[in-house]
């Protein structure tokens, strides 16, 4: 890790500053890609993906440097599903064998996210808490569980997604804003606008779409 942050931190000069607050040439284009990503999740249309890796690479080393341990790690297990969600709309189908459709969970499976999530994030916590020098540990957990729920959910095209990125989207606008990383944390409120607008598209699609059992 030593290494990597070494190589790269010449990617962590100032590119420009926001309300005195410098802004990385990293975190810029790592931004950049990642409204990309969510402007083409809204079409779902699969070159979402891999912009999710790229900008996911990035977002790595950017929480690196910041030591938030538990959104670097989220970004390399981001990287890998999102190579799962690429081949998931290329190639997915669903139970019945038809390809993947756009639509909501049923009530049981969402109870069941929420409560796997629910538990997972204290336990993520105190994981943080006990092995990294992290000064925001449960701060951090919550959004790193909520996204890899919301991640699985995208790419199983399932309507859920949606609500989940909100409630991520909106953690994660306190996480970044403690930890001034100010261009991100904008980044994350205009992501909890798109989460919204995405809710709303995915809906139509969802009853646009013919049922099969």
């Amino acid at each position: 890790m030593t290494e990597l942050l070494a190589a790269t931190a010449p990617l962590m000069a100032p590119a420009f500053t926001i309300a005195g607050t410098a802004v990385s040439w990293l975190e810029g284009l790592a931004l950049v890609l990642a409204v990309w990503m969510v402007l083409c999740n809204l079409r779902v249309h699969p070159l979402a993906w891999p912009l999710a890796m790229a900008s996911s690479a990035m977002y790595g080393v950017l929480f690196l440097h910041s030591k938030l341990y538990g959104e670097a790690g989220l970004q390399l297990l981001f990287f890998v599903l999102a190579a799962w969600g690429w081949w998931q709309w290329l190639r997915g189908t669903e139970a019945a064998g038809q390809p993947l459709q756009v639509r909501a969970l049923p009530g049981r499976q969402r109870l069941q996210v929420l409560l796997l999530t629910l538990a997972a994030w204290p336990l993520l916590g105190l994981l943080l808490q006990r092995l990294t020098d992290s000064d925001v540990p449960f701060l951090d957990a919550l959004p790193t569980v909520g996204s890899i729920a919301g991640q699985i959910l995208l790419a199983r095209k399932r309507l859920d997604n949606w609500p989940v990125w909100l409630a991520v989207n909106l953690v994660s606008v306190l996480l970044f804003s403690v930890k001034g990383l100010w261009l991100t944390a904008a980044l994350y409120a205009l992501f909890a606008v798109l989460s919204v607008i995405g809710w709303r598209a995915w809906t139509t699609l969802a009853r646009a779409e013919p049922a099969h059992g």
